[in-house]
């Protein structure tokens, strides 16, 4: 598994911001755009807009779809074997706490995640032939 650090966060910060930097990297749309879209979907479902619920369902707006990690042994598999089993494709993969983006096998971050635990990812399936 690759990895290669980015942070799309216009201020480099790298803390509170993951699910909009994960989002942004797999949509290829600008920081600013996904923060300001999350808000709105957010405002909309009169939640915050860093729950899980809230940014699955902007995803889901976007023609994404939720797959749940098989829990066939959830100390094992890592994001970086979600890496290695999906060479390619674009993925928002989460952990519960955490959102990062994986393009073709590598991992997009503003830190090397690769020994979380995944717990599902997001995925347009027209884009992963």
């Amino acid at each position: 598994m690759m990895f290669s650090e980015l942070n799309t966060n216009p201020q480099k910060r790298e803390t509170g911001d993951c699910v909009v930097r994960s989002i942004s990297v797999v949509t290829d749309k600008d920081w600013d755009d996904v923060y300001l879209d999350l808000l709105l979907k957010g405002f909309q479902m009169k939640e915050m807009p860093s729950q899980n619920n809230v940014w699955g369902a902007y995803l889901h707006d976007l023609g994404f779809t939720r797959h749940i990690i098989p829990d066939t042994c959830p100390e094992c598999y890592t994001i970086n074997d979600f890496a290695k089993d999906h060479p390619q494709g674009r993925f928002v993969v989460g952990t519960g706490t955490h959102a990062t983006a994986i393009i073709d096998g590598v991992l997009y971050d503003t830190w090397n995640c690769g020994e979380e635990i995944p717990m599902y990812y997001f995925t347009k399936e027209a884009d992963n032939g």
